[in-house]
């Protein structure tokens, strides 16, 4: 991004947050209720190339997985879901049968591993808006709202979260003790285009240390219900691919250890942070995701 380009963007940013900040709280379910903008996290689809042995790998880590309906283009997936409406997915497409499953297979030739990730914002009218001031492109649909494919954003799409009339109280309820996602690991060697559209949003970032599993100092988005890890591009998993990580709040740790125990991976001990204990699960278990359990 030049400098002129990025002064352009800076002063389209500015404008958009004044927009958004002096409308009128007045309307609800799409449009501006003077809340924050992006709330927090939607749902981490994962990508993997064999769904039946995926599935069975997240049910041996203790999650209680709800089979996914069935999609046009062929694309299947299974669901991880989490009461407040956050989710993992676990999903694959075998066959490039139009746009979106073109751009599953060619990432699956890289690896299993998650390559979007979902922001929460419940009023999607109002984040349009702040796009349209920006004059960046999106495209829409009554629940969701993304990037365009040549974006560098591309990878960050915003959703209402999914909750469905065919859910049920056993979807939720997770031997691992699971309750929901409450953050996600980035990692690039530029965020500038990120930190940008998330301070229009209202989302303030600040330098804090974090555990990734090991301890660094990083830039901390912090969204009302979850935080976004800004981490170096040398923590990439596959490159290009922004996603590293989540982390998933439990309300009993020893639960999980009780599984893990009864496998023979090879687990990391728990962890004592400044937010709780933490246990860690690398990529090689997860298929491509760090995934951190955290007890507050």
């Amino acid at each position: 991004m030049t400098s002129a380009t990025r002064l352009a963007y800076t002063a389209a940013l500015f404008l958009a947050v004044m927009l958004i900040s002096t409308e009128p709280a007045k309307l609800q379910h799409g449009e501006n209720t003077g809340g924050p903008t992006v709330v927090g996290l939607d749902h981490i689809p994962i990508i993997v190339a064999d769904l039946d042995v995926a599935a069975e790998r997240y049910r041996q880590l203790g999650f209680t997985l709800k089979l996914g309906r069935p999609h046009e283009n062929g694309i299947r997936n299974q669901h991880v879901k989490f009461r407040d409406g956050t989710e993992i997915e676990l999903i694959t497409a075998h066959e490039a049968r139009d746009a979106l499953t073109t751009e599953y297979c060619r990432h699956l030739a890289a690896g299993d591993g998650p390559v979007f990730v979902a922001l929460y914002a419940p009023e999607i009218s109002a984040l349009a808006r702040l796009l349209d001031v920006m004059e960046k492109a999106y495209h829409r649909t009554e629940t969701l709202l993304s990037f365009p494919e040549m974006d560098g954003l591309r990878y960050i799409f915003f959703g209402l979260r999914n909750r469905s009339p065919t859910d049920r109280p056993e979807h939720f309820s997770h031997p691992n003790a699971a309750e929901k996602l409450m953050a996600v690991w980035l990692a690039s060697d530029d965020f500038g285009a990120e930190r940008m559209l998330l301070t229009t949003l209202g989302v303030s970032c600040t330098e804090q240390e974090v555990r990734v599993p090991e301890t660094l100092r990083a830039m901390v988005a912090e969204l009302p219900e979850a935080e976004v890890f800004f981490l170096p591009g040398s923590r990439q998993l596959v490159p290009g691919r922004c996603i590293i990580g989540a982390t998933i709040r439990t309300r009993d740790l020893d639960a999980l250890r009780r599984i893990l125990m009864r496998s023979e991976w090879d687990v990391s001990p728990t962890v004592q942070t400044k937010d709780g204990k933490s246990i860690f699960l690398s990529p090689d278990i997860t298929h491509g995701i760090w995934l951190e359990f955290r007890e507050q």
